[in-house]
């Protein structure tokens, strides 16, 4: 399964620079508005580059105070127990396709008026066109696509000189010795699992909706799970990788940019069947009036197409906006060409596999609960 995708803040003081801000998304005054909004992401370097690119320009722009909550990879658990409790406290919620799939079906989020809302491309394409084939439910509104894939160690002695050039490495632990960390959740270590057990790019998901097709996933990481660190949080294996704990290990690539670009630590990228995925936002169903105009007034701002283009600034995450894709650049502090960095490059994303969001929303429940058994046992 081939993938060819084209895709190519500083703090605000002064008076002048905030107006340049809100002429840049077409904010008008934002009547009958909360003064606060709580905003759930997923700490980290991700986060910090919300804060940079969203946030802190909309604050000083608008006066708001934004919460941040890094509840990210709880998100769906904890918005069901909010509603359930009558007590939702989150305006706006970072998360990825397939979770807001789920929770729209639930009705447990707003479905969104693309057009109406956000702001048009600059040429004046609608929002709802430029953005496409990437809004796969009525109530996400897409801002990036980023890949999971692999990073690992390129000062490993027991590997006498050899690197990992296919995925299937991972398993391989007599060329390869060593700890791994892999995500604590069924999501791409399943579809890795079967790959390297064989079964066609193409027919993994056919298999994994069979229980024979899932125990053959299980059985395939359970060659690896006693040298194999579990990780809940995007910058743990980046953590683990620098700090010598594991030699190879899953994460976002963002986060690998991160270790490798940034802080020059000797960490290379696997490419080899990166898993591509989109991100976005959702908001609770049924907030107040008052908050429910600032998230609107928030997210004109934040989708615009310029806001994600410059999320490339920080991070190599391809915008979700076509409009946006040829505003792409260098990165704010590195001064590095960012198009090499991208998940979605072609030359990075000739194996990788778009993950099936709408097949994930259908059985993402009963695998969550086959692995923490599995995990267990």
């Amino acid at each position: 399964m081939r993938l060819a995708y084209i895709l190519g803040a500083v703090a605000l003081t002064a008076l002048p620079v905030i107006d340049a801000v809100a002429q840049e998304a077409d904010l008008a005054p934002c009547d009958n508005c909360a003064d606060t909004m709580t905003i759930v992401s997923w700490g980290g370097a991700y986060q910090a580059m919300q804060e940079k690119v969203f946030a802190e320009p909309y604050e000083a722009a608008t006066g708001v105070k934004i919460i941040w909550d890094e509840s990210g990879n709880e998100g769906v658990a904890k918005l069901r127990a909010q509603n359930e409790a009558g007590n939702v406290t989150w305006d706006l919620i970072d998360v990825l396709a397939a979770d807001a799939i789920r929770l729209c079906d639930e009705g447990l989020v707003a479905e969104v008026p693309f057009d109406e809302w956000l702001a048009p491309a600059p040429d004046g394409t609608v929002a709802s066109e430029d953005v496409g084939k990437y809004i796969v439910s009525q109530c996400f509104v897409p801002t990036n696509l980023y890949s999971t894939t692999f990073g690992y160690r390129t000062d490993v002695a027991d590997w006498k000189g050899a690197v990992p050039t296919s995925v299937c490495d991972i398993f391989d632990t007599e060329k390869f010795p060593g700890k791994r960390s892999l995500e604590k959740r069924p999501i791409n270590n399943l579809e890795w699992a079967l790959l390297c057990d064989g079964v066609a790019p193409d027919k993994i998901y056919d298999t994994l909706a069979t229980d024979e097709g899932a125990q053959k996933a299980f059985d395939k990481l359970a060659t690896i799970k006693d040298q194999t660190v579990w990780w809940s949080a995007g910058a743990e294996t980046p953590q683990l990788l620098a700090d010598k704990e594991v030699l190879i290990g899953s994460t976002y690539g963002n986060r690998l940019f991160s270790v490798i670009e940034e802080q020059k630590q000797p960490v290379a990228m696997l490419w080899d069947y990166e898993v591509l995925d989109i991100d976005g936002f959702v908001l609770p169903a049924d907030l107040p009036e008052d908050r429910l105009n600032r998230v609107r007034h928030f997210l004109r701002f934040a989708t615009s197409s310029q806001k994600l283009a410059d999320i490339s600034k920080y991070q190599p995450l391809g915008p979700a906006r076509a409009s946006s894709q040829p505003l792409v650049g260098k990165h704010a502090e590195l001064g590095i060409d960012m198009a090499p960095h991208m998940a979605t490059n072609p030359e990075n994303a000739k194996t990788g596999i778009l993950f099936n969001y709408g097949w994930w929303a259908d059985h993402r429940d009963e695998l969550d609960a086959k692995f923490q058994a599995w995990l267990g046992q």
